[in-house]
Order: C-alpha cells, then sequence, then structure tokens
C-alpha cells in the first residue's frame, strides 16, 4: 500500500472476511457513539450529521489506482475509526465499485445507528455483506457502554434495525460485543437474545476485547463465560483475531525511515496493533518494524500495552 492513500488501508486478513481492502470514510473518530471498549479510541466528534466528509471522488482515484494492480483482496469493507453511514456518498462509491471491480465482495460494517432513516438503509442495500452491532437492548446498557450522541434513541435503533433487515436481501450479520459487568447478566442477554431472534441474521457473532479499549476498566471476557454466551445467543460464532501467517518476504521497494514511520503511525492509529499485525498489514517483516516501533516510543508519538494476545501499539494524538 502506498503512502498517498488517504482513504484506504490494508488489505488486512480477516477470518470472516478474507483479504479486506478497508475504506475509511470519516475522519478519525468521528461517530454516533463513544463505545467504552472500542479499539479506535476515543470518539473526538460524537455527531448525527452526515455529509461528504471525504470527496466522493477521491475515494473512487484511490480504488480506482490500488485495484489496477490486480491486488490479493476479497472483500472491500466500509469501516475504519467512524462510523461509515455518516458519509452521504457511501451509497454512490458501493455502486461504482459493484459496477466497476463485480470480482470483489463488498462489505459495511456499521453501528446500526443511522438506519432509522429510510435514506440510509437505501444507500447500503447494493452492498453484499452488512454487519451491524447490538450491545445492548435496554437503554441503561445502552447508555453505559455505547454512549450515545444526544438525541439517537435506542428505540429508533432497534426499529432501524428491523426494517432494514426487511429491505436488505444479502448476508445481514450481528454483532454483539461481551463487556462484562454491563451487558452480561441473564436479564440483558435475553433480550439481545430476543432481538436477534426476531432479527433473523444469517450469522451472530460475539465478540470481546482482544486489543487495548478505550476505557481501561473495560477487561475481557473469560473464555469459559465467552462459550455459554455465545450458545445462548443463537450459537454464535466467537469472533478470534486472523492469528500468525507464515511471514512473507517485504514488498515493494525500500522505504526511507519518514515513510515507514508514516505507514505504522497511520496503522497504529485506526486500532492497536501488535508487530505480526503491523507485519501482515504493512508487507514489512517484524525485524525491520521493531527499530522504528523503539524509536516512536523514545519520541512519545506511540504507547505499549500488553494485553492477553502479546504487546500493543497505539498512537498518542
Amino acid at each position: 500500500m502506498g503512502t498517498d492513500y488517504k482513504t484506504i488501508f490494508g488489505p488486512v486478513p480477516s477470518r470472516r472476511l478474507g483479504r479486506s481492502l478497508g475504506i475509511d470514510l470519516v475522519p478519525h473518530k468521528t461517530c454516533t457513539l463513544d463505545c467504552v471498549y472500542c479499539e479506535s479510541g476515543k470518539t473526538t466528534h460524537l455527531t448525527l450529521a452526515t455529509g461528504e466528509y471525504v470527496p466522493e471522488s477521491q475515494v473512487k482515484s484511490e480504488l480506482a489506482d490500488y485495484l489496477s494492480r490486480d491486488p490479493d483482496v476479497d472483500t472491500i469493507t466500509f469501516s475504519g475509526s467512524g462510523e461509515p453511514l455518516l458519509h452521504s456518498g457511501i451509497g454512490r462509491i458501493i455502486r461504482f465499485i459493484k459496477d466497476t471491480y463485480p470480482e470483489y465482495s463488498v462489505a459495511v460494517l456499521t453501528n446500526g445507528t443511522l438506519l432509522s432513516n429510510p435514506a440510509a438503509r437505501k444507500r447500503i442495500l447494493d452492498a453484499d455483506i452488512l454487519k451491524v452491532s447490538i450491545d445492548g437492548v435496554s437503554n441503561a446498557v445502552f447508555k453505559a457502554i455505547n454512549r450515545p450522541c444526544e438525541g439517537l434513541q435506542l428505540s429508533d435503533v432497534v426499529e432501524g434495525l428491523k426494517a432494514t433487515r426487511q429491505v436488505f436481501k444479502q448476508q445481514f450479520w450481528v454483532e454483539v460485543f461481551l463487556v462484562p459487568g454491563l451487558n452480561d447478566t441473564a436479564e440483558a442477554l435475553a433480550r439481545i437474545r430476543d432481538l436477534l431472534r426476531e432479527l433473523a441474521p444469517d450469522r451472530v457473532q460475539l465478540n470481546a476485547l482482544d486489543r487495548p479499549g478505550t476505557e481501561d476498566w473495560v477487561t475481557r471476557a473469560d473464555p469459559k463465560a465467552l462459550q455459554r454466551t455465545a450458545a445462548f445467543l443463537l450459537n454464535a460464532e466467537i469472533i478470534a483475531h486472523a492469528g500468525p501467517e507464515k511471514e512473507l518476504p517485504e514488498r515493494g521497494k525500500p522505504l526511507s525511515n519518514s515513510d515507514a514511520e508514516t505507514r505504522i503511525l497511520s496503522t497504529v492509529r485506526r486500532r492497536p496493533c501488535t508487530v505480526e499485525d503491523m507485519s501482515r498489514q504493512l508487507g514489512l517483516r517484524a525485524d525491520t518494524i521493531q527499530p522504528y516501533l523503539t524509536h516512536l516510543l523514545r519520541a512519545g508519538r506511540i504507547a505499549r500495552a500488553d494485553m492477553p494476545r502479546g504487546v500493543f501499539y497505539r498512537a498518542v494524538d
């Protein structure tokens, strides 16, 4: 991936989506929610306002340039560090991909909060996969975990999900993020299960803390608790990270120090990563990345956190 791309990133390995090329349609941490577990950090622009946050023409130009190289990509995924449905042009960009590059699947990963708006529902109809999130079906849990923008009502969110399920005919997935102490009670899980039964998604996925979250007090659910919860939530699939891959030779020309640091910072600004994560995403060997991490740590531009899966690095704003 070149250093000149501003709206696309990856591709990154995903158990769910294969080799996934990401599209980030909004500035860093522009979102309708400020979730306590978010791996991208605290929401700095909490909003419900849709708009052309980045130019459509820029997204299409970057996609055309990158895909002209016949890359190893399975899915083009709207995700990144904010809520993609805040971008008013997402529907036209999806249509551009489906018309011009029909060989790729298109996935939209959304928190689902804007789907009560018929216009937002219309924008995602051409996608192949729509994944929405449900972490709580009571106002208390919704506010405690997701910390919504003022004016966002849980009842509207739920009705929007139901309406979307009626019109979206491709793969409809629901992800639940388990936060111990907040949505793992019998009552909270029963409410979620009832809604899942009504939505009848093609896949239910259960997620838990893997990278450092926004709030330090959020912990990863016990593996046995995850298994019990997954069974209760209609035999949900427990999401795991993509796992180790064979280390590959470095791709492309050697990078200058500034280019390497720019790419590393861009990667860990979107979400915390281990050295192995960065190696897979950037096409650089782990032993090439480590000296840059040491320099960035000393300069105070990144921080590290020890997690069960390993040492994660994240950008310091």
